[in-house]
């Protein structure tokens, strides 16, 4: 079972720069996008419903902003958009879909870099998102949560960490809210059952040279449910090509998803 996760910072963009020439070739089962950044009316072309897909988009109040999406080979048994949250459902940041026994989930959770009251903001939703990931452990599934997390964990997953240390994304706070959910959640970073290596990173500033000299954070992942921690095959991050400041997250699991 392939999945990928893609924060394409505008879908329409990605589609120019070859983003979905370059799917086509990863017969993945499921594709989690985030930050489609657009309205699904904006997106009738063919590009953005590959063939051999169901594909379900969810879409921000706000034109150009957020929003998520799933693909599927399969198709879902129920499809769940939103969290019951009125002031995040209203940015599209959580689309979920159910199979038999398994749940795959597009996440963008929110960004807190621009000023203090997006941080107040991502905050908050992290307060309603950890009971949300406990309720889930109570479910008789397993869930890939795929997604841009907009934390990094520990200093291995970003190359600046010691300047970054009061930044947004790598806040204390932010990290043992991570801690909590790899520790007493039991949930687990899927690409690092694979992969203990340095310089991994998903997310690279527009800004310096930061994507040539590989000055990057891992922002991307793959979180699972225990059941399916001992199933992880392969993970890589896609860097030939540069479809958004994002890279996509490729990984297989040895998991039947009927």
């Amino acid at each position: 079972m392939r999945v990928i996760t893609a924060n394409v910072n505008g879908i329409r963009s990605a589609e120019r720069k070859g983003f979905f020439d370059w799917l086509v070739g990863q017969h993945a089962d499921v594709v989690c996008i985030q930050e489609t950044k657009a309205q699904e009316y904006q997106l009738e072309a063919e590009a953005f419903r590959p063939d051999g897909y169901h594909c379900y988009y969810l879409d921000a109040e706000k034109k150009g902003y957020s929003g998520v999406a799933i693909f599927s080979r399969k198709k879902p048994n129920k499809v769940l958009r939103g969290l019951g949250w009125d002031e995040f459902d209203r940015e599209a940041r959580y689309i979920e879909a159910q199979f038999a026994g398994l749940s795959v989930v597009s996440l963008y959770l929110p960004s807190g870099s621009s000023s203090e009251i997006r941080q107040d903001a991502k905050f908050r939703f992290l307060d309603l998102f950890l009971p949300h990931l406990r309720q889930l452990r109570r479910k008789r599934r397993e869930y890939i949560i795929c997604g841009d997390w907009n934390i990094a964990h520990k200093e291995i997953d970003l190359k600046n960490w010691k300047g970054n240390r009061k930044n947004s994304g790598f806040l204390p706070e932010e990290r043992a809210w991570l801690d909590t959910l790899f520790g007493d959640l039991g949930y687990v970073d899927a690409f690092r059952r694979v992969n203990p290596d340095p310089d991994q990173y998903t997310w690279w500033s527009n800004r310096g040279q930061a994507w040539s000299k590989n000055v990057g954070w891992r922002i991307d992942y793959q979180v699972v449910t225990p059941g399916l921690a001992d199933k992880v095959l392969s993970a890589s991050v896609y860097k030939d090509e540069r479809f958004s400041d994002h890279a996509p997250l490729v990984m297989d699991y040895d998991a039947d998803w009927d």
